[in-house]
């Protein structure tokens, strides 16, 4: 377990090995921080195959992520699978996108509500279909849960849940009966101050 002087935690996604750094959100809570952008091409080719093996069984049809870390995940876990389409979700406001199809979200790693968005243009191509839902690191559950529903307004049908990696254990309440559809890469803890000034790891 890492403490507040080094500074990062050490875990494996799949097959690859990281050092992540320990980022505190407060007083209260740290999190060992992955940044999927920040990892280069042949750490996301290497986990967008090894998760499409995790999620093949369900067989799904199409991928559907989140921007922004979710955008490399999804092009190798589709590509991996034979896919040539995948669709992005968005947390940013855009021209294109309005608000016919979109869900109210708040993650860990931000200060204030968000809605996701579906660019309606993009329906068609999950409307109907089996889904896997992909994201970086799934921790309270909330993107996930608003990218479901989204899905589901769609009339498709969710199948597996990919990511790379599985934050502390409050996910699995705020999923429900979504989260044994979860697939990850790994799992990593969420982080509080002991007494003594250093980090215990709380993997609920």
């Amino acid at each position: 377990m890492s403490t507040a002087a080094d500074r990062t935690y050490t875990t494996t996604v799949g097959s690859q090995q990281m050092d992540l750094p320990l980022v505190a959100l407060s007083d209260e809570l740290t999190i060992a921080l992955l940044i999927t952008v920040d990892w280069g091409v042949e750490f996301a080719e290497t986990a967008g195959r090894e998760l499409a093996e995790l999620m093949r069984p369900a067989q799904p049809e199409i991928v559907v992520s989140v921007a922004t870390m979710g955008i490399p995940l999804a092009i190798e876990a589709s590509r991996a699978l034979g896919l040539d389409d995948y669709v992005i979700l968005h947390k940013t406001p855009k021209i294109h996108l309005g608000e016919s199809w979109a869900e109210p979200v708040l993650s860990i790693t931000t200060d204030k509500p968000q809605r996701l968005r579906m660019d309606p243009a993009r329906v068609a191509a999950v409307r109907g279909r089996r889904v896997a839902v992909v994201d970086d690191v799934i921790s309270t559950g909330a993107s996930l849960s608003s990218a479901l529903r989204l899905v589901r307004r769609m009339e498709a049908e969710p199948v597996v849940i990919g990511t790379l990696m599985t934050e502390g254990g409050a996910w699995k309440r705020a999923l429900g009966k979504d989260a044994a559809l979860v697939r990850a890469l790994g799992s990593m803890p969420l982080f509080h101050p002991d007494s003594s000034g250093g980090l215990v790891a709380d993997w609920d």
